[in-house]
C-alpha cells in the first residue's frame, strides 16, 4: 500500500510540474500607435536595436510599421519562444540585406540572422567581441576586437571576418588595427576605422584598407586617434569620426579620399553618431570630457556637395531640451524624417523621437534600454 501511494504521489508531482512548464507565459511584444497610417512607396518601416546595458542581457529589437503607424516593442521573444536568453548582451549594429535581418550582439559574441518579414531565427555566426557589419555581393564582413571585453594596454589587434551569406560559415579572416569599428566598401576595397579603445591612452589612429579579392591589408592610412563611425558620399569621400581622448583632444570628423587614400581635411564637427542621406551628413554628439565632467551635445548637418556646415542644430522647435542623452540617429530615405534615439540614463527604457525634415517633433515613443541602431526596410513585416 505504501508503495502504491508513493508512485501515485510521484505521478501527481510530475504532472503538476509538466503543467506548470506548459503554462510559462510567453513574452509578448507591446504595441503603441504613434502616428497616422500612411501609404509608403518604398520604406515599409524600420527595425531598431536597443543595446541594453552591458551585463544585463537586455538587447531587444523594436519595429515601426509605417503603413499602420504602429510601434512594436521587443518583438524577438514572441517570434522565437524557443531561443534561450533571447537576443543576448549588447546589440551593437543592425543591417538588412536581401530578405534577412542581421543583428551584431557584441558581448554575446555572435551575429544573429533572422527573416526580415517575421524576425524569426534563421541562424547565427559566432564571432568574438563583434562590432559592425557591412555587405558586398554574397558576403558579409564583420569587425571584431578578437579578444575579451576589457581595457588592456596589451590588447591584441582586431580582425575582420568574412561570412558566406548562403551557408553562414566564416570563409576568411584578416588582421587589421586595434579594436576595429565601422567599415565602408568602395571599388573592391574595405575601409576599417581602428579605435584602439582598449589600449588607452595609446589609441590607434589608422584606417586599414583591405583588398577584398586577396583579403589582405594593402594600405594603412594615418587619420586621428580613437576612430569610430564611417560614412561615404557619392564622390567616394569617406567621413570617419574621431572620438578624441575625452580630455584635451576633442572629437572631430575627418575626410579621406578613397581614390587617393589620403586625408583631405576635417569638418570641425564633434560626432558620436552620424548617418548619410543623399548628400547630407547628419551628426549628433555627446562629447564627454573628464576635465569638465560634462557632455557637450550638438546636432549638426554637413552638405557634402557644398562642403559646408548648413546647420548647427537640425532640431528647430526646442525639443532638444527634452533629450537627455542623444545616442543614435537615422534619416528615412523616402520621407526624410529624422530619428533621434535618447538613451536617458543607460539603465532604464529610452525614447525615440521622430522629427519632420524641417526639424519639428512629430511623435515620440518609449523604447527598450539604450536605443541606438536603426535599419530601414523595404519589406512588409508580418
Amino acid at each position: 500500500m505504501n508503495r502504491y501511494y508513493f508512485y501515485l504521489t510521484a505521478c501527481l508531482i510530475l504532472c503538476f510540474l509538466s503543467g506548470c512548464r506548459q503554462e510559462l507565459p510567453m513574452i509578448r511584444s507591446e504595441v503603441e500607435y504613434v502616428t497616422l497610417p500612411s501609404d509608403p512607396q518604398s520604406i515599409e518601416g524600420f527595425f531598431l536595436v536597443n543595446e541594453g546595458n552591458m551585463g544585463s542581457n537586455k538587447c531587444t529589437i523594436d519595429h515601426f510599421d509605417a503603413r499602420t503607424g504602429s510601434y512594436f516593442r521587443n518583438i524577438y521573444p514572441e517570434r522565437n519562444p524557443d531561443v534561450v536568453k533571447e537576443l543576448g548582451d549588447v546589440g551593437n549594429d543592425i543591417g538588412i540585406y536581401g530578405n534577412r535581418l542581421y543583428v551584431v550582439v557584441n558581448c554575446s559574441n555572435f551575429v544573429e540572422v533572422m527573416n526580415v518579414h517575421t524576425a524569426e531565427h534563421i541562424g547565427s555566426v559566432s564571432i568574438p567581441n563583434c562590432r559592425y557589419i557591412v555587405f558586398n555581393g554574397d558576403k558579409a564582413y564583420v569587425s571584431s576586437y578578437a579578444g575579451p571585453v576589457q581595457i588592456d594596454p596589451n590588447a591584441r589587434p582586431g580582425k575582420v571576418v568574412e561570412i558566406d551569406l548562403e551557408t553562414l560559415q566564416i570563409t576568411r579572416e584578416v588582421v587589421v588595427g586595434y579594436q576595429p569599428e565601422e567599415m565602408v566598401i568602395n571599388n573592391g576595397r574595405l575601409y576599417v576605422a581602428n579605435s584602439g579603445g582598449y589600449r588607452f591612452p595609446n589609441y590607434d589612429r589608422t584606417v586599414s584598407v583591405v583588398d577584398l579579392q586577396s583579403f589582405q591589408v594593402v594600405n594603412t592610412i594615418d587619420v586621428a586617434i580613437n576612430l569610430h563611425r564611417m560614412e561615404m558620399d557619392k564622390q567616394g569621400r569617406i567621413y570617419v569620426s574621431s572620438r578624441g581622448d575625452y580630455y584635451g583632444i576633442g572629437s572631430d570628423i575627418y575626410v579621406v579620399d578613397s581614390h587617393t587614400e589620403k586625408v583631405t581635411g576635417r569638418l570641425g564637427i564633434a560626432a558620436s553618431e552620424m548617418c548619410m542621406d543623399e548628400n547630407l551628413l547628419y551628426t549628433i554628439s555627446t562629447e564627454w570630457n573628464y576635465n569638465t565632467g560634462k557632455n557637450q551635445v550638438s546636432y549638426a548637418v554637413y552638405d557634402t556637395e557644398k562642403q559646408e556646415i548648413i546647420s548647427r542644430n537640425f532640431i528647430t522647435d526646442g525639443t532638444e531640451k527634452e533629450i537627455t542623452l542623444p545616442y543614435g540617429i537615422a534619416v528615412n530615405p523616402e520621407t526624410k524624417e529624422i530619428y533621434v534615439c535618447d538613451a536617458t540614463n543607460y539603465v532604464t527604457p529610452g525614447y525615440l523621437y521622430c522629427f519632420s525634415p524641417a526639424g519639428k517633433l512629430q511623435w515620440k515613443v518609449r523604447t527598450g534600454d539604450i536605443p541606438a541602431h536603426i535599419a530601414f526596410s523595404t519589406e512588409r513585416f508580418y
